[in-house]
């Protein structure tokens, strides 16, 4: 939710941490600061606001050249965004950044006020700083303070810490929120991704729950609860810098948007071995799919639509039941588990607080669980049973799109895989299904080709401020995703509906000029959607048409029509997704907004 970095040993540690915080700001924006180590003592600058105004500031009151620093760019939880609630928290003693949620903040910060604590802020991170301080001072080290913290604190957090006397390292812990360690010749760092590194090294360390890292220029010691080192294996990111660049796209959004053929290929092809779908490399058997009696998803915001369209996938091809649950809902819901259930856990980020908490709940009731996740060693990943890794590559911009696409990807996979283990498909039609399957990375470069149509529909709705999509069975789900993503980065109201649930309230709302996206892919819904467009256009609505490019009937139902190649119906929505993603951010650059930084949001949610 927040972005932090740490840095020991540059020449020139505020560079190090406003560059690496420039990388984070995608994780939230409302807020920035640094504490650097100056002669000794702690200094800090912070301010409400993006890298730049702590840049402005910097510039008018130029930092000497330090070596050692942690950062934090903020996503406003306990505490509105402004500059004393601004990260870095602490004293003269003690400075602390974090990223998540300390629950139990209220008792901690009521036993502080009785110890003679002063607050400034309405942040639960005050509170936590006000306890290291505590103990930094009753204990006279931080190791031992830092000890006694953790038996003291609970929620999620990743806290990276610097302490007077100890000029030459900085600390930090994690619980439930990601945070690795780095490491480069003569300079180390803390960060919350690679993404805020990668310009110094590709080598990290990841920080498994509740241990301590120490970290110096030369040397990084990781530590256990009861201060015992622990032996770690260094990993190795395998991008570069740049592919975390615009490469020349004018946002990183446009960029992943044309990366989903790529991103699509390398996710489908380690798992086709002979012309058929196969697991067995990531450690998923058959015998495990063939016990699979009933399967339940559970996400958050647009994983959810994805697991919505796996859903139908899996229902169509392997006739295997599928609820899809909102992951905030699921672990309060008291959910019914039977045997042969298995519980798949869908995040772009691996990190996604609400959908970590039903992962845990369905392993204490010892249903199976499956993440489909795109964050190698991320916390969702490495607690699951099972993973299949979405290979989408790095994605920077707030609004996911190529994650989206590679995690219904799998989802496609994995109801191929099941229809074949439990004899719902012939071989023939499975191998029809997966030649289809491959020529989608085609399919989508030609209708990619047309974004400038989605330019123009963009512009002639510029205007709108209300805006409805429709759709039936698979074109409901992507309606959904398409409806989410222009609310996020446009900030226009738009709402998704099942086309036929229209006439039981909603119809009201449509008057003359009221614009509406219709999704019409479905060959055996076609004449029920047809139906249902001409309903609002009887009542004056402006319509923009997503069919086939074979369609009939679509020259007196639509105002607009963006046709799309011809695939079978299950495969559709690798190609319906594309126009509502492009239309989405045409609308958002038109209206002057920040397409890759929207408002209110940030990419990896990782407080409930």
């Amino acid at each position: 939710m927040c972005g932090i970095v740490g840095v020991v040993g540059s020449p020139n540690a505020t560079d190090v941490l406003v560059t690496g915080l420039r990388k984070l700001e995608y994780r939230g924006y409302d807020s920035v600061g640094i504490s650097v180590f100056l002669e000794g003592n702690i200094k800090t600058v912070k301010t409400k606001g993006r890298i730049d105004d702590i840049q402005k500031k910097l510039d008018a009151d130029p930092l000497p050249l330090v070596s050692v620093g942690i950062g934090h760019t903020r996503w406003a939880t306990h505490g509105e965004p402004s500059d004393i609630n601004s990260h870095p928290h602490g004293n003269h003693r003690v400075s602390i950044v974090h990223n998540g949620i300390i629950e139990n903040y209220i008792p901690i910060k009521e036993r502080m006020i009785r110890k003679g604590y002063t607050f400034e802020t309405q942040t639960d991170t005050e509170a936590l700083a006000k306890l290291v301080d505590y103990y930094f001072v009753q204990k006279g080290n931080p190791l031992e303070a830092i000890k006694k913290v953790l038996e003291k604190i609970r929620g999620s957090f990743a806290v990276g810490m610097m302490f007077a006397g100890y000029a030459d390292e900085i600390y930090a812990i994690r619980k439930d929120s990601p945070l690795i360690v780095g490491l480069a010749d003569g300079m180390n760092f803390i960060a919350s991704d690679m993404t805020a590194i990668l310009k110094y090294t590709r080598d990290y360390i990841l920080l498994e729950e509740n241990e301590i890292a120490v970290v110096t220029k030369d040397k990084v010691t990781i530590l256990d609860l009861d201060l015992e080192p622990v032996t770690k294996e260094i990993q190795h990111a395998h991008w570069d810098e740049q592919t975390a660049e615009k490469g020349g796209y004018p946002h990183f959004m446009l960029k992943e948007i044309h990366e989903q053929p790529k991103s699509f290929t390398q996710t489908v092809s380690p798992r086709l071995v002979d012309g058929k779908i196969d697991f067995s490399a990531e450690g998923i058997s058959d015998d495990f799919l063939l016990n699979v009696k009933r399967i339940t998803m559970v996400a958050c915001g647009t994983a959810m639509h994805a697991a919505m369209v796996g859903k139908g996938m899996i229902e169509k091809m392997a006739r295997i039941p599928v609820t899809v649950e909102i992951a905030s809902e699921f672990r309060y819901c008291d959910p019914v588990f039977l045997p042969g259930d298995l519980v798949i856990i869908v995040s772009q980020s691996g990190e996604t607080a609400d959908t970590l908490a039903a992962l845990r709940l369905a392993k204490r009731n010892g249903v199976p669980t499956l993440a489909v996740v795109n964050v190698v060693g991320s916390s969702i990943a490495r607690e699951a049973d099972h993973v299949l890794y979405t290979w989408a590559g790095l994605e920077i911009a707030v609004a996911s799109t190529k994650a989206f696409f590679v995690q219904m990807a799998v989802f496609c996979m994995f109801a191929l895989k099941l229809s074949e283990l439990h004899g719902t498909r012939t071989p023939e039609e499975i191998t029809e299904i997966i030649d289809e399957f491959l020529a989608i990375p085609g399919l989508v470069q030609h209708v990619l080709e047309h974004h400038a149509d989605c330019k123009f529909f963009a512009s002639k709705l510029q205007n709108s401020h209300n805006l409805l999509f429709i759709g039936r069975g698979l074109d409901y789900s992507l309606s959904l995703e398409g409806s989410l993503k222009l609310k996020e980065i446009s900030y226009v109201h738009s709402e998704a509906y099942p086309a036929g649930e229209l006439k039981h309230g909603t119809i009201s709302l449509i008057v003359n000029d009221f614009p509406v996206i219709a999704l019409a892919t479905q060959d055996e819904l076609y004449e029920k959607m047809i139906s249902n467009i001409k309903e609002v256009k009887a009542r004056g609505a402006k319509v923009l048409l997503i069919c086939r490019e074979n369609a009939m009937f679509i020259q007196d139902v639509a105002d607009m029509v963006f046709p799309l190649p011809e695939i079978r119906n299950e495969l559709m929505p690798f190609l319906s997704i594309l126009p509502m993603q492009l239309f989405a951010y045409y609308s958002s650059v038109l209206r002057g907004c920040d397409v890759d930084k929207p408002r209110n949001l940030a990419k990896s949610v990782t407080v409930e």
